[in-house]
């Protein structure tokens, strides 16, 4: 009777907790450019004379990886990440140990433009190669939502771009 009681329990909890199956979307034109001036994420950047005189370059210039996102599929991909590698003018990669770049959240059916903000060393030498540029999102949520009265950071908030056209902004 235990047995099939436990048998029971287990074949119920399989039903009812499904895994969250992964889901890779294509990416095209993909680019990296700086930020626009009115962006949250934006910092101006120091003058000659308050620079420290260090040979080690200080800080971080804020860039935009965008580009379109297409999900073939007939249900929204949540919890999405974008993955790249970023490369500098000798080849060398912009964010060492990393390819994830950011989160672009849900993806809906169909194509759309996403974009991310970066946080790029300063005095990295330009320009910057983007390979292997992917997406991968889920069939349920994986991690907590931030709601409308969470406070987010700069580099969180929506990205601000310089064409009122532009569908980002």
């Amino acid at each position: 009777m235990a047995k099939v009681l436990a048998a029971g329990v287990i074949a119920l909890l399989m039903l009812v907790a499904q895994p969250a199956l992964a889901a890779d979307l294509p990416l095209t034109g993909v680019s990296l450019a700086p930020c626009d001036a009115a962006d949250p994420g934006a910092q101006p950047s120091p003058s000659a004379a308050s620079r420290p005189t260090i040979t080690s370059p200080e800080g971080a210039s804020c860039y935009v990886l965008s580009g379109m996102v297409n999900n073939p599929g007939r249900r929204a991909v949540v919890d999405t990440d974008v993955y790249a590698r970023i490369l500098d003018r000798s080849g060398e990669p912009v964010l060492q140990n990393r390819t994830r770049v950011g989160s672009i959240g849900d993806v809906e059916p169909g194509e759309h433009p996403f974009a991310l903000r970066l946080a790029v060393p300063t005095g990295t030498p330009g320009p910057f190669e983007v390979k292997n540029a992917r997406a991968r999102g889920f069939s349920a949520p994986v991690r907590s939502r931030a709601t409308d009265d969470d406070d987010l950071l700069p580099l969180e908030q929506g990205v601000v771009r310089a064409s009122p056209a532009d569908p980002l902004s």
